[in-house]
């Protein structure tokens, strides 16, 4: 038996009215075992300093995994306010320890020699962080570094919230859903007015921005959608692109981007902007062809059309596809079931990766529409190795996080705690769009690398603690498997049992890939936005995104619309939004490796595991994949992947 067989996981409160005293009890006690243990380790002999820092960090990883959860998906509002308050305790108290000059001195004051590779790289990220908190300047500094950091957590949190709370709906008349999904429309009824009411979440506008037919519908959802936490969040994030700029020039740094990237993958902020040039030009052709193919077919249907659209994109991408590549999202649809789909994702990455997920029946969580698991890691010999737990939320409700993400609940530590993740997303309880299955697989990624992840001495180490511009590589490489027609044979199958058939994938692989060249645009606008932003701080945002769509975007914007202020992106990733670009390029590298034929080829996908996800922080990203390719990363695959004309079926 292992250490972790040892080891329970965090249990949750069963009575909806103890969540409240149990976050509170816990979160409190937390901090005040953080608190004794900073001053064990400051009078601690030097040989003991860093096992005592571990300690902390177990003790305050924790608070944050929990309370930062809870914000964003527990059905009671107060619940989620408390927790909000909970993560600006801990932050402060963060905030404080990193400016603290006696715990740094006791770090410093850890001797280098006979430390082991891990316990190497701990100390010398550990003394980087005191360093970039800014413990070595002056007092006064320090305690404006202080004000700041409390300032953009509360500020970040607000930002968030509006998102999350703005509960703005677009009603429209029963006869502009002609063109959706039978299914959709029997979920929706109209009231006695004769009016269907459609919500911001993806269930209801992505299936109406892409079917309904009726235009001026189609524009009053997508307006509405695209004001969403208009114009509370523009002076929010004002202030939000101020304090961080501030922040990061008390340290020493011309700009919040060249603070952030520091410690990023890409290694400088002036970096940044290079590589946003260079997929928007790498992408520019492509996008102009597809882009011109959507005008001509719609101007078949509406002549005066002057433009493809933030309204319409969508809408004609999918007649393109239908009739050019013969794929109806509608038909294709009919395949993915959410309850197979959430069975197919658990067998198939069970099988790829060695896993074995056990539903935990009797598992209380913080709402009904979660489900539970127990994960294991098939082996011989002791038998399976319990890695953690895994809760899935996937439902939207009111009050709840309105995206899709991988949450922490506890990082798992070897031999202290097991890991313990969250996903969380909004999908249909009925028929999913297949881009939403992809979605799925994507976040599920991330949860995968928690667990996997999740065994390591040093939390520091634990889960997804690689460089953040390559935490998205993994889960996009993992969205390969939702493109396999071998694989979803598995699970996607019909009313009947009968599975998709490999042609209908293989169109809709042709399909998706119609159209990449202006969305690689549009992710170069957004990635533009993050960086532009927090480089010029803008008096007026919403002027300076009009100028940065002109610039990227080759979709049009739809006027009088502020998408920032609901672009939660720029709070978690600040001016780092190109990660997801910069993330593909290395994930189609990763994929390469994998043989297109065979993609549950245990050699490959054991050795991905074991060198890709389960080392977690312990190595930098390029290492990482350095030891799995045999090489390091190079855009070959990517470059290719973009220029490949998509084949129209016939």
């Amino acid at each position: 038996m292992t250490d972790s067989d040892r080891l329970t996981p965090l249990y949750l409160p069963t009575d909806p009215a103890a969540w409240s005293p149990w976050l509170a009890d816990r979160c409190k006690d937390a901090l005040a075992r953080a608190g004794s243990l900073r001053d064990e380790l400051v009078a601690a002999p030097p040989g003991q300093v860093l096992d005592t820092w571990n300690r902390l960090g177990i003790e305050l990883a924790g608070v944050f995994a929990l309370s930062s959860l809870l914000a964003q998906v527990h059905p009671e509002a107060a619940v989620r306010e408390q927790a909000e308050e909970i993560e600006v305790e801990a932050n402060r108290f963060r905030t404080g320890l990193m400016l603290d000059a006696d715990v740094y001195a006791a770090l410093l004051a850890v001797p280098g020699e006979g430390l082991d590779e891990a316990a190497s790289r701990v100390l010398a990220h550990s003394l980087r962080d005191f360093r970039r908190a800014g413990v070595d300047r002056d007092e006064a500094t320090r305690q404006r570094l202080r004000e700041l950091d409390e300032l953009e957590m509360e500020l970040g949190q607000a930002f968030g919230r509006a998102i999350r709370d703005d509960d703005r709906t677009t009603k429209v008349a029963a006869a502009a859903t002609a063109g959706l999904p039978q299914d959709w429309i029997d979920e929706r009824p109209a009231d006695a007015d004769g009016m269907v009411t459609v919500t911001c979440d993806y269930p209801d506008t992505v299936p109406f921005l892409s079917f309904a037919h009726d235009a001026q519908a189609r524009r009053a959802v997508a307006h509405t959608t695209l004001n969403q936490a208009w114009p509370e969040n523009d002076a929010t994030l004002s202030r939000l692109l101020r304090a961080r700029h501030e922040h990061a020039q008390l340290l020493g740094y011309a700009d919040w981007p060249s603070f952030d990237a520091e410690v990023k993958m890409i290694g400088s902020g002036p970096a940044i902007g290079e590589f946003i040039d260079s997929i928007a030009t790498a992408s520019l052709a492509a996008g102009e062809r597809d882009l011109a193919v959507l005008l001509e077919r719609a101007r078949r249907d509406a002549p005066d059309l002057a433009a493809i659209d933030a309204s319409n994109w969508r809408y004609w991408t999918e007649v393109v596809r239908r009739e050019e590549f013969r794929v109806d999202a509608q038909e294709v649809r009919r395949y993915f079931a959410f309850p197979k789909v959430r069975q197919g994702l658990l067998d198939v990455t069970g099988r790829l990766f060695g896993l074995r997920y056990e539903a935990v029946a009797d598992a209380a969580t913080w709402h009904p529409d979660v489900t539970t698991y127990d994960v294991y890691l098939d082996g011989d010999g002791d038998g399976a190795e319990h890695l953690g737990r895994i809760h899935l939320d996937l439902h939207p409700r009111d009050g709840k996080y309105n995206h899709a993400a991988q949450f922490d609940l506890v990082p798992g530590v070897r031999g202290v705690q097991l890991a313990q993740g969250v996903l969380v997303c909004n999908f249909s309880r009925g028929l999913m769009e297949h881009d939403d299955v992809v979605t799925l697989f994507h976040e599920f990624g991330h949860l995968l690398h928690h667990v996997l992840a999740g065994r390591h001495d040093w939390v520091r180490f634990s889960g997804v603690a690689t460089e953040w511009d390559f935490v998205e590589a993994p889960s996009q490489m993992l969205e390969e498997w939702a493109w396999d027609a071998e694989v979803l044979a598995g699970f996607a199958t019909d009313e009947s049992g009968t599975p998709i058939p490999a042609d209908l994938v293989a169109r809709m692989r042709a399909a998706d890939e119609f159209g990449k060249g202006f969305l690689a645009r549009t992710q170069a606008f957004y990635a533009a936005v993050s960086y532009r932003l927090h480089l010029e701080r803008p008096d007026d945002i919403t002027a300076r995104v009009a100028e940065l769509y002109d610039a990227y975007n080759l979709v049009r914007p739809l006027p009088d619309t502020h998408f920032h202020a609901s672009f939660g992106h720029l709070d978690g990733y600040g001016s780092g939004y190109y990660t997801y670009k910069w993330s593909l390029v290395i994930a189609k590298d990763l994929f390469s490796a994998f043989d297109a034929d065979d993609l549950f080829a245990p050699e490959v996908a054991q050795r991905y595991r074991d060198r890709v996800l389960a080392p977690g922080g312990s190595k930098d990203a390029a290492d990482l994949v350095t030891d799995f390719l045999g090489r390091p990363y190079d855009d070959r695959a990517f470059t290719a992947w973009l220029e490949r004309t998509p084949e129209v079926a016939r």
